[in-house]
């Protein structure tokens, strides 16, 4: 028995000689004079949290559940944006020209604007040497209500505005002759004779167009001659008292 406490209090000085604050004697206990350090507590604020999967309305009375989450949906959708591929129509590799070297982005942009667009229904883009000529064309078709008194037609968006009014993709194209169900030649189609290279052209032949163009150019010279020179006396003549 007494061989047991002996071991028990080797076993207490031990312990005492290990922990801080303990002598060899076990009945006192001495402080350390260093007070222990206070430990830190962790930060309140989470950070950035996710989106929450439910998000509620404010007060109860407008209801319960605002919107919801789909998870699947979302992954889908940086999944794909993810993968980055070419544009539909566009190639990676770069543009070669004929004799090898590759193509600037001002002759990419010029061949881009030559080759036709979608949403007009293929029309090519005219060269710019032809606009000149394709302008006086234009603009005899914008000046078609001179030509029929009895018709109205809306003025154009790039009407007045010279060649830069010209749509960027257009065409001009010529009426293909229909023949009558008998196989002859249609009334409304002009003959060959009558048919000229240029719409202006045949403008200038008709004369139907020279008949009526005439009358309304003597109409305006009337009406200048009346306004001109030598006319004030004419004009203000009856004004005067005849004594």
């Amino acid at each position: 028995m007494e061989s047991l406490l002996e071991k028990a209090r080797e076993n207490m000085r031990e312990k005492a000689k290990a922990a801080p604050g303990f002598e060899e004697n076990p009945d006192e206990i001495r402080l350390s004079d260093e007070a222990p350090r206070p430990k830190d507590l962790p930060s309140l604020d989470p950070g950035n949290l996710p989106a929450p999967y439910f998000e509620f309305k404010k007060s109860r009375r407008e209801g319960g559940l605002a919107s919801a989450r789909d998870v699947d949906s979302e992954s889908l959708k940086k999944a794909s944006s993810s993968i980055s591929a070419p544009e539909p129509g566009k190639s990676l590799l770069p543009q070669i020209k004929k004799d090898g070297s590759i193509m600037t982005k001002k002759e990419k942009k010029t061949e881009k604007q030559k080759s036709a667009a979608l949403g007009w229904a293929d029309v090519p883009t005219p060269d710019a040497a032809e606009l000149p000529r394709l302008y006086r064309e234009v603009e005899a078709l914008r000046l078609r209500n001179t030509l029929d008194p009895k018709r109205f037609y809306k003025k154009e968006e790039g009407e007045g505005k010279g060649i830069k009014g010209l749509p960027k993709q257009f065409a001009i194209g010529t009426i293909i002759p229909t023949n009558t169900p008998f196989g002859t030649a249609s009334s409304d189609n002009l003959a060959r004779a009558e048919r000229k290279r240029t719409l202006v052209d045949e403008l200038v032949d008709d004369s139907e167009a020279k008949r009526y163009a005439k009358r309304k150019f003597g109409d305006l010279q009337s009406v200048r001659a009346a306004r001109g020179r030598g006319t004030f006396a004419k004009r203000f003549g009856h004004r005067r008292q005849k004594w």
